[in-house]
């Protein structure tokens, strides 16, 4: 029988990736036979047997990566991740630019909820994804090949994002987004995660990485609140209070009109917000309170009070601030009023303690008897 030579181009499809792999199969060959039946058996279980069979006679044939991939897909539809991650590494050594074995391993690495393997596989997809993109896209086919590298690699930014969001161990946390800032620093789960990572990094110690971070983040997000917020209240921690007031008010002005994180509802998400609104206008407060600047440290301090008065800490301070910019601007403006109302401010931090409680005491003492009040 005469043999007949066809040049097989096989597509394997799925939801991120598009590869397109050419070899030449000899039908008239026993391997060719095998590699037609595969491509043709419906079933998975007949199919694994053809697949088993053929890596078992021709482990050197130029379709055993293919025959790798095949394998791999019915391993991830069964939900095998081991079988489908070690059918990705063998496709992957016959074949180390095999897109797709990669991002099956990354699919499997998801599908097993593993971190670690997730990190691994998004690297490694990434590095292969990245090579494709690099490459010539002289013809059509050219180009879909570096179109769909590129949702790939997209993908594997994703990929950590996902990884990362129902995670509560902190450094786990850090490690993920460390590794995306890394691999792209513009990339759009930085933004959403943001939030997260900061606080993980504060949870860990890690005050000062925390506020570097947050203005790496700002130099690719500027208006990512969770980064100004962190970078404002670091700011004024360190007396940088012009810095801690320009960051707070973008807080301000970018963060009503955010939408709601993934996996946080509506109301949730209210309550966040009103709390970072009131952190925000409490720093702008302070700030300008340090500052001397009573007008604006007065209305800011005033609309956070509310936010924050389940921190006495953060209570403490504004009314101290309250106290300290009603008092000036009631001399400034001859209005014993004013100067009252900073009384009572005065007088409600006082019953706090607080590193201010002393101070605030004091301050009752002497405006008290500058109003003629025992």
């Amino acid at each position: 029988m005469r043999a007949c030579c066809l040049l097989l181009a096989l597509f394997v499809f799925s939801a991120a990736a598009q590869q397109r792999k050419h070899f030449t199969i000899n039908t008239g060959t026993p391997e060719g036979q095998i590699l037609q039946s595969i491509g043709q058996e419906p079933d998975d279980a007949k199919k694994l047997a053809l697949m088993q069979d053929f890596i078992s006679k021709y482990p050197k044939d130029e379709g055993v990566s293919w025959v790798y991939d095949q394998m791999q897909q019915v391993f991830l539809k069964q939900k095998e991740y081991d079988k489908a991650l070690d059918a990705g590494e063998k496709a992957l050594a016959a074949d180390p630019e095999d897109l797709d074995a990669a991002y099956n391993n990354l699919k499997a690495a998801e599908g097993k909820t593993d971190p670690d393997l997730v990190k691994k596989w998004s690297a490694a997809t990434s590095v292969i994804a990245r090579k494709i993109s690099a490459g010539p896209s002289a013809s059509d086919e050219d180009k879909q090949s570096v179109d769909h590298a590129k949702e790939v690699d997209t993908y594997t930014e994703y990929s950590l994002y996902a990884a990362a969001l129902p995670i509560t161990d902190p450094a786990k946390v850090v490690d993920l987004v460390d590794s995306l800032m890394e691999r792209n620093p513009k990339s759009q789960y930085v933004g959403l995660l943001a939030g997260k990572y900061l606080t993980s990094l504060q949870q860990s110690g890690k005050a000062d990485k925390a506020n570097t971070m947050a203005e790496k983040i700002l130099a690719a997000h500027p208006s990512n609140a969770d980064a100004l917020l962190i970078a404002a209240d670091y700011s004024l921690q360190k007396n940088r209070t012009e810095k801690a007031i320009t960051y707070a008010s973008k807080v301000i002005e970018v963060l009503p009109s955010r939408q709601a994180p993934d996996g946080i509802s509506a109301a949730d998400w209210a309550r966040t917000k009103q709390a970072m609104l009131g952190r925000a206008q409490w720093i702008v407060g302070v700030g300008y309170g340090a500052e001397n600047k009573f007008g604006p440290a007065d209305k800011a301090l005033r609309a956070a009070l509310p936010a924050v008065s389940g921190n006495s800490q953060l209570t403490a301070t504004a009314l101290f601030y309250l106290g300290l910019s009603n008092y000036q601007l009631g001399k400034t403006l001859g209005d014993k009023a004013r100067t009252r109302e900073g009384l009572k401010f005065f007088e409600q931090c006082s019953a706090i303690k607080s590193a201010v409680q002393d101070q605030a005491l004091k301050n009752v003492r002497t405006i008290r008897g500058e109003l003629g009040i025992r």
